[in-house]
């Protein structure tokens, strides 16, 4: 019955992953792959990444648009990382991290219909899951910063 109590010891199911969060951890991690395999056209690149993928290719759509609009809007993602990620060298940032936060750059610049917050701490627990401790602690001072300077509510898409 739903209402009743769990044994004492018991574990809580996990919850599935939702759709987006799928989309997202799979567009993070062609991120980090495109960042290894830059010599490859972005279109093979994403051709093989996609035959690798447990769903089929429209079940990924969330994340083709985050693959194409944080590639292609790139320099601009970096420059803006490069200034808000004060004392790190952008070459010492660890790919995932890197991958990550191009990602949420390119959420929080030109994604209004997600609330920053979202992206925020969508990034934050990708960090957690796929990166180190300090992870959180970088990303989420890389991306509070760069929501100040937004100039829109943060709980709120536009």
């Amino acid at each position: 019955m739903p209402n009743e109590k769990q044994p004492e010891g018991a574990s809580v199911p996990a919850r599935k992953p939702s759709r987006r969060r799928q989309n997202r951890v799979a567009a993070m991690q062609f991120l980090y792959l495109y960042e290894s395999n830059r010599g490859d056209t972005l279109t093979e690149l994403l051709l093989g990444f996609m035959d690798t993928q447990e769903k089929e290719r429209d079940y990924y759509q969330f994340a083709e648009e985050l693959i194409h609009g944080t590639i292609g809007n790139l320099e601009e993602i970096d420059a803006k990382i490069q200034s808000l990620a004060s004392n790190w060298k952008f070459d010492r940032i660890a790919r995932v991290d890197l991958a990550i936060l191009r990602m949420a750059c390119f959420e929080l610049l030109h994604r209004s219909d997600i609330p920053p917050v979202v992206t925020i701490n969508e990034a934050i627990d990708l960090g957690k899951e796929y990166s180190n401790q300090e992870s959180r602690r970088f990303l989420n001072g890389v991306l509070d910063r760069m929501s100040s300077e937004l100039g829109r509510p943060l709980r709120e898409a536009e």
